[in-house]
């Protein structure tokens, strides 16, 4: 769980910030243990929150963005060293 800020200063806003980052990180790791994906977590949760309004299944979803991510660095980003 990441919260980088939270979006309200009463201990209401706070409280629901944290209980639904916890319901979101369970879901993931639910969706991931039951579909038995190879993605960790956080790469899940990345792929999902680009593509949460695809009307697709979870796990092709998956399995395409990894088919898609090679893992090489960018060409075009500069070397400092």
């Amino acid at each position: 769980m990441k919260i980088k800020h939270f979006f309200g200063n009463s201990m209401n806003a706070v409280k629901s910030q944290i209980w639904i980052a916890v319901c979101v990180y369970l879901v993931v790791a639910i969706a991931r243990k039951h579909l038995n994906l190879a993605a960790s977590p956080q790469i899940l949760l990345n792929i999902l929150e680009v593509n949460i309004f695809e009307k697709i299944l979870i796990d092709q979803l998956v399995i395409e963005a990894l088919q898609n991510f090679d893992g090489a660095p960018l060409d075009k980003q500069l070397n400092l060293f």
